[in-house]
């Protein structure tokens, strides 16, 4: 976990001179260098009550909250279970897709009748991930002792970073074929070893075993939300089913470029997401 502010000159890092702020980092259990779990349990539910408990040991009662990937699973369960501690939240995997919606494109069914632009390409997107694309998901979910090379190999580590779904290998490979975008080839070198070093490619996928949620579903949010919509996350969230899945919906932005770990990919746009929907609540509240 690291702790970072207060931001003295936050203008260097694209904000204005009044978004002076503290930033707490926390690396979920058996992530980076959190200790591995030692007892059953620590599903997103139970970490979005540990990270309460940090913030208010850390001296921040009133608090707001940012997540993709798992982070996002995260952050929606703490705006759920102490909306009088987080004040607003940003995610850029954000649950917004309607149950029935749901339904049929895990069962890979034809479109429902009516989708059109957005929606229909997020419904689209979704039907490819799971019938596709969500083969680590059940590994990991099912058998996660299994992935033992993780911890054996380093080649086995780096095969299944780049390349365990189809979103990782096309955010990741053209970083090795001259042109990187948004990423270099250190930066995947650096997170290949820094799983490597810390020894979490099996303790990270226990979490795919412990979860119970699902990963797209409406969770029932209802403090002030922002979400950012990258073209190659695993689905792109429309904003029709943003505003209904959050009701208090004060932020949306449909990017042209980013993927699924929008922050070490686009950070520039990352940020500015994040400042813009947390600064509008500053403002509402002037």
């Amino acid at each position: 976990m690291k702790v970072i502010g207060p931001l003295t000159d936050p203008t260097a890092y694209g904000a204005s001179a009044s978004d002076a702020f503290h930033l707490v980092i926390p690396s979920i259990p058996g992530y980076g260098y959190s200790a591995e779990p030692v007892a059953l349990g620590w599903d997103p539910v139970r970490i979005a009550r540990a990270w309460v408990v940090l913030m208010q040991r850390l001296g921040y009662d009133r608090f707001v909250a940012q997540g993709g990937d798992w982070g996002a699973a995260v952050t929606q369960q703490l705006a759920i279970i102490a909306p009088d501690h987080v004040m607003a939240i940003h995610s850029n995997m954000p649950g917004t897709v309607p149950d029935d919606i749901l339904a049929k494109a895990i069962a890979n069914a034809p479109p429902p009748a009516g989708l059109a632009g957005d929606e229909l390409n997020a419904y689209r997107q979704l039907a490819d991930f799971y019938t596709h694309h969500l083969g680590y998901a059940v590994e990991m979910a099912n058998r996660p002792q299994t992935l033992y090379a993780l911890l054996d190999s380093p080649i086995g580590l780096a095969a299944w970073i780049l390349d365990h779904d189809k979103d990782s290998y096309e955010m990741i490979a053209p970083a090795f074929a001259g042109n990187p975008g948004g990423l270099s080839r250190d930066d995947v070198l650096d997170n290949i070893t820094m799983y490597w070093l810390t020894k979490t490619g099996i303790s990270s996928a226990r979490l795919y075993w412990e979860n119970k949620l699902g990963f797209f579903n409406v969770a029932g949010v209802k403090i002030p939300t922002g979400v950012s919509a990258f073209p190659h996350e695993i689905y792109t969230a429309p904003q029709s089913w943003s505003e209904k899945a959050y009701p208090k919906l004060v932020f949306y932005k449909k990017h042209d470029v980013g993927g699924h770990f929008a922050a070490w990919e686009q950070p520039q746009l990352f940020s500015e997401d994040v400042r813009a929907t947390f600064r509008s609540l500053r403002k509402g509240s002037a």
